[in-house]
């Protein structure tokens, strides 16, 4: 799948929803819990989770690989471990603010 800015993809196995806020103009495979993501809503939770990838997804955060310029950001949190290429996403951190002295 070639993911687009604004998109929203939602998890094939558990309550996960993000929205591709940063992404590069090639086709990745974007997983949640070692299943491939669907566009939209997508379909209630219907296949099973690889236990390996349940590290779970908290709401607001974002998820980023900067090496491939792919950043979500989740809508809906679930159990289930995002990961592009079969890598886990790990969450971007807060950038420090400037000191006001």
């Amino acid at each position: 799948m070639r993911p687009r800015v604004g998109q929203m993809l939602a998890s094939t196995v558990d309550t996960t929803a993000v929205v591709v806020v940063r992404c590069p103009d090639e086709d990745l495979e974007v997983t949640c819990g070692g299943a491939a993501m669907v566009e939209g809503n997508g379909p209630a939770a219907s296949g099973e989770p690889d236990p390996d990838l349940m590290g779970g997804t908290l709401l607001g955060k974002r998820y980023a690989d900067e090496d491939l310029g792919l950043e979500l950001l989740c809508t809906k949190p679930g159990p289930g471990t995002l990961a592009v290429g079969g890598v886990p996403m790990p969450m971007k951190s807060a950038k420090p603010l400037p000191a006001s002295d």
